[in-house]
């Protein structure tokens, strides 16, 4: 480890602030929350490649969801998970292990806003124009939807990144349990202003643009329930939207929170602790918002559950 500190190549992570004593409720706890998050999300993509009846355009967008909620969940994580039983001062990451693992943040983050907004296109559609929603949500559309999102999230945090390892670094330590955009840049002595213009105006596109675009939708959602009196339709909108809206909810306010800890730079350490916890707990809580809330996959969940039971007994 002596001759890695000596290269410029690696950069010290400050990681959490874990007591000897507390290593290893620490570990457990993120451990079980980590395998939660995963085991649930590849179950319900598998539950929903497998079944037939759920090859639906709701579902499928569900499956993109869970395949990005992994893909969260497992980017930090099990190196959270090792640098819990590591020294703070043998913390090291290769710099562009650093950079990758930064990328992959901020494309996470990036995509589950951009999915959302599709989520809520296609809520949109089912609702306000059932009759064509079947010729508007094709296969293609459905592809080409998912497609965009990920190549749009991919194209903004590659420019992003691509701004940041331009930059010469003066400095080795990152204080943050993980990379990602801001602390990279901060290890450079150069003038950082492009990268906060650029920063600042992908910030506002990306948040501007989904909840402008998830507002509008819900606006013309409720104008549509309220026209219609309709009890079945206002049951089937009020079904579907509230788990989409409370997986968005709950993404904005954790959000919030860890943009507000920043402001206070004596809870530094709570917002390391609450941003870990965000990054592991989103696809936990996604997991279980659809899986338990939408009647179609309770009911598979249920009959699997019961065939189990059956066959044990037997």
């Amino acid at each position: 480890m002596e001759n890695q500190t000596l290269s410029e190549d690696f950069i010290l992570l400050e990681g959490l602030k874990v007591s000897s004593q507390s290593s290893l409720p620490a570990f457990i706890f993120l451990f079980l929350i980590y395998m939660f998050a995963v085991v649930s999300n590849i179950s319900l993509v598998t539950l929903i490649f497998t079944t037939r009846r759920l090859h639906q355009p709701m579902y499928l967008l569900f499956c993109n969801m869970s395949i990005n909620d992994i893909f969260g969940a497992s980017i930090i994580t099990p190196h959270i998970l090792r640098n819990i039983f590591i020294p703070p001062s043998e913390r090291y990451i290769h710099y562009n292990n650093c950079v990758i693992q930064a990328f992959c943040v901020h494309l996470y983050a990036a995509t589950t806003h951009t999915i959302l907004m599709i989520m809520a296109f296609d809520r949109c559609m089912a609702i306000c124009k059932p009759l064509q929603y079947a010729t508007i949500m094709t296969k293609t559309m459905m592809v080409k939807l998912s497609v965009g999102a990920w190549t749009a999230a991919f194209v903004c945090v590659a420019i992003l990144l691509g701004l940041t390892i331009r930059l010469s670094r003066c400095r080795r330590v990152i204080f943050n349990p993980f990379c990602d955009n801001p602390t990279l840049f901060k290890l450079s002595c150069e003038s950082i202003l492009i990268n906060n213009i650029y920063g600042f105006g992908y910030t506002v596109v990306l948040l501007g643009s989904s909840m402008g675009s998830i507002s509008l939708t819900y606006l013309k959602i409720a104008a549509v329930c309220l026209r219609s009196k309709n009890k079945a339709l206002n049951s089937k909108a009020l079904q579907t939207c509230s788990t989409h809206l409370a997986v968005y909810i709950f993404l904005l306010v954790s959000g919030f929170i860890i943009v507000i800890l920043h402001r206070f730079p004596h809870l530094s350490d709570h917002r390391k602790v609450a941003s870990v916890l965000v990054q592991v707990t989103v696809p936990a809580f996604n997991a279980v918002i659809y899986g338990l809330q939408i009647k179609e996959i309770k009911q598979r969940i249920i009959t699997l559950f019961n065939n189990s039971k059956v066959a044990q007994i037997n």
